[in-house]
């Protein structure tokens, strides 16, 4: 089916909508696509990815990702992905839901229950904590883009035998690795169980989380994938 997205753009119109799912799932892609063809399409859109998004996220940002986590407790790690997110709901989410725009964010709380999750934090504790956090700016929609561990990391090129090692040899630089890969943030560092367990989490999350959530197979091409992000946002949205 196909859908004019001149005519999905307004229905998006103060609609907040998170793209997240595993490591090389394509969610940075789909979102970027998804940003440009709302524009192209006549809608006021405002992109944005957690953590970060502010100077003051991008600081946490810097924190939580360019470095070694191996010392750092689940629930420091958890709180400060939450205090970056309180700024960017501040700062840019609310003022530009009240405008009307369409927010599209790359990750979010989503992101926290299975990746945080997945290192020993309750899920259902995340929740509570993003309760306090967020307040009620929770998204609209949330698209989890679902892929197999093994064929994420070929996406992004990293190979098995680099997962879980790394991190603390290269934590704050941007060089790459002797044979081409690029230096892995924190939590692409950790181990192949630990990623296969934040899809898993990823897996469950309609079950649980708080606003709507859809989980679309990003296994296939990116333009069929595409597809199926429109289609699904003109039937929640229709």
């Amino acid at each position: 089916m196909s859908i004019d997205l001149t005519q999905l753009a307004p229905r998006l119109a103060g609609k907040f909508v998170v793209f997240d799912g595993p490591d090389g799932s394509g969610k940075s892609s789909q979102h970027r696509r998804l940003t440009e063809a709302l524009v192209a399409g006549g809608g006021g859109v405002v992109s944005c990815r957690d953590p970060g998004g502010t100077d003051i996220g991008e600081r946490i940002r810097s924190v939580l990702l360019d470095h070694d986590l191996s010392r750092m407790a689940v629930n420091c790690e958890t709180l400060l992905f939450m205090a970056s997110r309180a700024q960017l709901v501040f700062e840019v989410i609310e003022p530009a839901l009240r405008e009307g725009k369409t927010v599209l964010c790359d990750r979010f709380v989503t992101a926290t229950c299975a990746y945080q999750g997945a290192a020993g934090y309750d899920p259902q504790r995340v929740i509570e904590v993003a309760r306090y956090a967020i307040g009620n700016t929770w998204p609209d929609l949330s698209i989890i883009l679902d892929v197999d561990i093994e064929a994420g990391f070929e996406r992004i090129g990293r190979k098995k035998h680099h997962a879980g090692k790394h991190r603390k040899k290269y934590a704050g630089q941007t060089s790459l690795f002797a044979g081409g890969d690029s230096v892995p943030d924190a939590m692409e560092a950790r181990s192949l169980a630990y990623h296969r367990k934040v899809r898993e989490l990823f897996r469950e999350l309609p079950a649980y989380y708080p606003r709507p959530v859809v989980i679309i197979d990003s296994g296939q091409p990116e333009e069929t994938v595409f597809a199926h992000v429109v289609e699904c946002l003109a039937r929640v949205f229709g």
